[in-house]
């Protein structure tokens, strides 16, 4: 929280590592799950990896059934049941809270008026509650889903006093309520209220702190976000108890007991306590913050420190560092506060200014001036030597580039001469390949003059083959023809056998002819050779 403009600090609350309470009553469990996730765990969908037993009908107990039926009914039924089951039911309300489930909120909703409206529900009935009854009823009852979290332990007591509001909700916090005590109205009518964590326009908490982000109540403590305050209109211009002949200013005026707190000198405190511990990011939005409450403002203060936390915030986007922005905050501050009512009261009431004090203010603004000039002298140098890495780094750059480009040089050199020498080899390879295309092309035509040349050779041997086949089968028929014309002859002249056996030398010679016939290769019928025997003489 930030810090009151009174010189007493606020109570500051940090939240423990695994806190999931957030800026709004039903925070997101992104935080919350981060643990449990890195431990093996996943979210609300981890119900899907769990092998639960078979529960009975007449034993499942539903968030409806929590909601509206007796405590000790309910407690006796989930005794019964196993812890598998259990988780599922904290993981569908994990889902319903998330809107991830196949519920929507407004089961929710619906759940939370049947909590709400019953009068059974008291720290006598819930002490019989079964421990996830009693977490899942604290859960719908604030609609914080951390005390379902199981690194979340609190006691059944603890979550009992939460429920009936006599703790708070905040677990960081958890203090008993009222807190310290405050016997004001909100204190005692706000169900849950607590002075020390929460909103008391909203009534959420958050864990920031040493931010103008909160504003506290000069008189009573009480707390109250800057949005909050800003959208109901409790930030306004007025005049203070404190201020000076009657001169405007911007309040902040407090719900809790309607007292105002001038708004600039508890900025000015919390920029002096916290400024310089600030990042880049943080100190940008307390700049937005401050400029925000003052954009109304009408006095010239107000005015100059809206006009400044702008320039600052341009300045910082354009590369001004933090810890220089801050320095030039904080001197604004320290400017304002010379120039503020009180000190021209204080110097115009005495009359003349003694030459001294002349001097004094004089060395003073002196002193003003030359900080003020080692602070833009700092920074100019600063930026000097931003550039001048700048310039080095882009230096560096181009070396590294100009020695790649150079090895990029060797490289495409050396796929030059690769690919020339691949382009040499692949002409070589080409010339053989057409000199061995003209040999075989040479080959091929030889080959068919040879295959000629035995064709030819064949042809003429087959035909002298027969012509001396057809030579011997002639003779051969002539010898015969001539015995036979011998046995002719020799039977004529012994004038035996007759025509009889004459028949029968002839019937013996054309058979005989027949057959040479039948046997002779390609016997050409137009021959000049005549047989004498193919016919009867």
């Amino acid at each position: 929280m930030g810090i009151s403009s009174g010189s007493n600090l606020p109570h500051q609350m940090l939240p423990p590592p695994e806190s999931a309470s957030s800026q709004e009553t039903w925070p997101t469990s992104k935080s919350i799950m981060a643990k449990k996730t890195e431990s093996g765990k996943t979210g609300p969908d981890s119900h899907d990896q769990l092998v639960i037993r078979h529960v009975p009908i007449s034993d499942k107990v539903s968030l409806r059934d929590i909601a509206r039926e007796r405590v000790d009914i309910v407690a006796e039924r989930m005794h019964r049941l196993p812890e598998e089951y259990l988780e599922e039911l904290k993981n569908s309300l994990k889902a319903i809270l998330e809107g991830n489930g196949v519920q929507p909120i407004d089961e929710f909703m619906f759940l939370q008026k049947f909590v709400q409206t019953r009068s059974d529900l008291t720290s006598k009935t819930l002490i019989r509650a079964h421990r996830v009854q009693l977490e899942i009823l604290v859960v719908i009852n604030t609609g914080i889903q951390a005390f379902l979290h199981p690194n979340i332990n609190l006691s059944q007591t603890s979550l009992i006093e939460i429920f009936v509001y006599k703790r708070c909700r905040n677990i960081a916090c958890h203090s008993e309520l009222p807190a310290d005590g405050c016997p004001c109205e909100i204190c005692a009518n706000k169900k849950g209220f607590c002075n020390l964590c929460m909103c008391v326009i909203c009534n959420k908490f958050d864990f920031a702190v040493n931010t103008c982000r909160w504003i506290g109540c000069d008189v009573c403590s009480h707390w109250t976000h800057t949005d909050c305050a800003i959208r109901e209109g409790e930030i306004l211009m007025g005049v203070s108890v404190k201020s000076v002949a009657g001169m405007g200013e911007m309040l902040f005026k407090c719900r809790a007991c309607n007292h105002t707190s001038e708004l600039l000198g508890w900025v000015k405190d919390v920029f002096q306590h916290c400024a310089p511990d600030w990042d880049r990011e943080s100190l940008m939005k307390e700049l937005d913050f401050v400029s925000r409450i003052f954009r109304g403002s009408e006095d010239t203060r107000g005015r100059k420190l809206f006009w400044k936390c702008e320039e600052l915030m341009d300045k910082i986007k354009g590369g001004l560092a933090e810890a220089t922005a801050a320095k030039l905050i904080l001197m604004f501050f320290q400017e304002i506060e010379l120039d503020s009512p009180k000190s021209l009261e204080k110097g115009e009431g005495g009359g003349m200014i003694a030459p001294q004090d002349a001097c004094n203010r004089i060395a003073e603004v002196v002193k003003e001036t030359l900080r003020k000039m080692e602070i833009v002298s700092e920074e100019k140098t600063r930026m000097y030597k931003k550039a001048r890495m700048g310039l080095e780094e882009c230096e560096r750059e181009v070396e590294e580039k100009a020695k790649e480009v150079a090895e990029l040089k060797m490289e495409r050199q050396k796929k030059k001469q690769q690919i020339e020498e691949v382009e040499r080899i692949v002409r070589l390879k080409q010339a053989e390949a057409e000199m061995f295309q003209l040999k075989a092309n040479e080959a091929k035509v030889e080959a068919e003059r040879l295959e000629r040349i035995v064709k030819a050779k064949k042809e003429k041997t087959e035909e002298e083959y027969a012509s001396n086949y057809l030579k011997l089968r002639l003779s051969e028929a002539e010898a015969e023809k001539e015995y036979l014309f011998e046995k002719i002859k020799e039977q004529e002249s012994s004038g035996t056998g007759g025509e009889a056996s004459q028949a029968v030398m002839y019937s013996k010679i054309r058979e005989m002819l027949h057959g040479f016939n039948a046997s002779s290769p390609r016997v050409d019928p137009r021959s000049n050779q005549r047989n004498p025997f193919m016919s009867n003489p």
